[in-house]
C-alpha cells in the first residue's frame, strides 16, 4: 500500500487516554517549552506542542541551520535518484503556521537548575520543559588516524548536507576501475541499514559510469540490518562489485591515512580512492553538556521520554538509549508524538495518551528494488518494547518491490509534512 499524506498524519494514537496533573510554570505568563534540534524529533514535538495547545504554551525550537537536509533519503541523492534540493527543508511554516519561536543559533550550554539554555550568541533561553534532539555526533578516536579534521579527505556523510555532496563529487571523480572503500560504524549507531543502502546506491551509480570500480567494506559487526536482502541484491545487480570484511576477516581492526589515502584492514593496505569513513556514534553533543547521559547516549523513561536524570528534560530521536527502537528518523517523529503530548498534558492538564510507537525503515538497492524492516512498540517500566514487527523477504517478486520503493516516496512525503509543517 502506499503511504499518502493523508495516510500518513491519521495513524498512531490509541483511543485510551489518561489524565495527567498540571504543572504551573517557574516562570510568569505563560509555561516555556525549549526544543534542541530541528530535526525528526525536535521540529515534530515542536510542531505538535504549539498545534495542539492553541497559543497556551511558548515554543522555542533552537536550530543552527536554516536548510535541514534529512539524513534519511540522502543515500537516493547520492544514487542520483533525488536532488539535494528534494531533501531540504525549511522552518518558515513552523514559525508562521503554528506561532514558534524559531531561533537560528547553536545551544552551547544548559543550566538545568536555573532553567535556562546559553546560545553561541550570547543569548539566553529560559524554559520550563526541555526538548533535546541533537541527532548524533562521534566517539573521538573511534577509528585510528581518523576525526573530523579529515572529514573533507574522508567524508562521513552521516549528517546530510555538505558532506553528502561531497562524498557524491569523490564518487563521480573516482578512475577508472578504481576502488571505494567503506569503514562501517559498530552498534549502536544512527539508521542500522544506513552504511548497506549506501553501498547499494554508489553501487547503482558506479554500475552505470565506472562499471569496472570496486567498493569494499570493512565493517566491526559480524550481522547488519536487512543483511541477506542486501547481499542478494548485491548479487543480483551488482555481482562482483561489492566485497565486505567483517569481523572474522579484519573488519573490526582498521586504522586509515587520510594522507595517503589509505586503508589498513587487520595488516592488510589498501589504496583507495574515495574512503567513506562512518565511527561510532553517541548523542549530539548538548546532550553531554546537560548531563544527561550516560557518557555516549542519554538513558530515558519510555512513558514520555523524560530523562532519567532530569524529569523537566526530555531527549527524543538518535540521542536516547530507550530500549529496542532503531535510531531513524520513523522513530524520532514517532517519540516526538508522545513526548508533545506528554509536555503538553505536565502544562496545562490536558490529556495524556498512552505511549504507542512505530518505526518503518526503507531501503533502496536499484532502480524499483525497494525493501524494508519495521515494528510496533509499547512503553514498559523498563525500556521501549518491541510487540511485532515485519521484514521483506528475499526473493520478492518485481512488482511487490516496485510498490515497496513506491510506499517509500510516500512515506517521506507524508513525514516530512508532519515534521516541518
Amino acid at each position: 500500500m502506499k503511504i499518502d499524506r493523508r495516510h500518513f498524519l491519521g495513524t498512531g494514537v490509541a483511543a485510551a487516554v489518561l489524565s495527567a496533573p498540571m504543572v504551573q510554570a517557574a516562570s510568569h505568563g505563560k509555561p516555556k517549552v525549549v526544543v534542541i534540534g530541528g530535526g525528526a524529533g525536535g521540529a515534530t514535538a515542536a510542531r505538535y506542542i504549539a498545534k495542539d495547545s492553541k497559543g497556551e504554551i511558548d515554543v522555542t525550537l533552537i536550530e543552527p541551520t536554516r536548510t535541514y537536509y534529512t539524513c534519511f533519503f540522502s543515500n537516493l541523492y547520492l544514487g542520483g535518484f533525488k536532488e539535494l534540493s528534494d531533501i531540504g527543508h525549511t522552518y518558515g511554516s513552523l514559525a508562521s503556521s503554528h506561532g514558534i519561536n524559531v531561533v537560528h543559533d547553536w545551544a552551547v550550554g544548559v543550566d538545568r537548575d536555573a532553567k535556562t539554555v546559553t546560545l553561541a550568541g550570547g543569548g539566553t533561553v529560559p524554559y520550563d520543559k526541555l526538548i533535546l534532539s541533537p541527532g548524533i555526533d562521534f566517539v573521538e578516536g573511534a577509528v585510528p588516524g581518523w576525526d573530523v579534521s579529515a572529514q573533507n579527505k574522508m567524508p562521513h556523510a552521516y549528517k546530510a548536507g555538505s558532506q553528502t555532496e561531497l562524498l557524491k563529487a569523490q564518487i563521480g571523480a573516482m578512475p577508472e576501475g578504481g576502488l571505494f572503500v567503506m569503514v562501517a560504524p559498530p552498534n549502536p549507531f544512527r539508521c542500522p541499514p544506513g552504511p548497506y543502502e549506501r553501498v547499494s546506491m554508489v553501487a547503482h551509480v558506479l554500475k552505470e559510469t565506472n562499471p569496472t570500480a570496486k567498493i569494499l567494506i570493512a565493517d566491526p559487526k559480524e550481522k547488519f540490518s536487512k543483511q541477506g536482502l542486501f547481499e542478494e541484491g548485491w548479487t543480483n545487480h551488482y555481482g562482483g562489485m561489492v566485497e565486505r570484511l567483517g569481523p572474522d576477516f579484519g573488519g573490526d581492526n582498521v586504522t586509515v591515512d587520510p594522507d595517503a589515502m589509505t586503508v589498513d584492514i587487520d595488516g592488510s593496505v589498501e589504496e583507495a580512492d574515495v574512503v567513506n569513513v562512518i565511527p561510532a556514534m553517541k548523542a549530539g553533543r548538548i546532550a553531554e553538556i546537560a548531563g544527561v547521559t550516560d557518557g555516549n547516549w542519554a538513558p530515558v523513561n519510555a512513558a514520555d521520554m523524560s530523562s532519567k536524570a532530569d524529569p523537566d528534560v526530555y531527549v527524543l530521536g538518535d540521542a536516547s538509549q530507550q530500549g529496542d527502537m532503531p535510531k531513524s528518523g520513523f522513530s524520532a517523529n514517532s517519540q516526538a508524538k508522545v513526548c508533545a503530548n506528554a509536555v503538553r498534558g505536565a502544562l496545562t492538564g490536558s490529556k495524556v495518551f498512552p505511549a504507542r510507537f512505530s518505526n518503518t525503515c526503507w531501503s533502496l538497492i536499484t532502480t524499483d528494488d525497494g525493501v524494508k524492516v519495521g515494528a510496533t512498540y509499547e512503553a514498559t517500566e523498563e525500556k521501549i518494547a518491541k510487540i511485532d514487527g515485519f521484514v521483506s523477504q528475499t526473493g520478492e517478486d518485481a512488482a511487490l518491490r516496485k510498490a515497496t520503493y513506491e510506499e517509500s516516496e510516500g512515506w517521506y512525503a507524508g513525514i516530512t509534512a508532519d515534521i516541518f509543517g
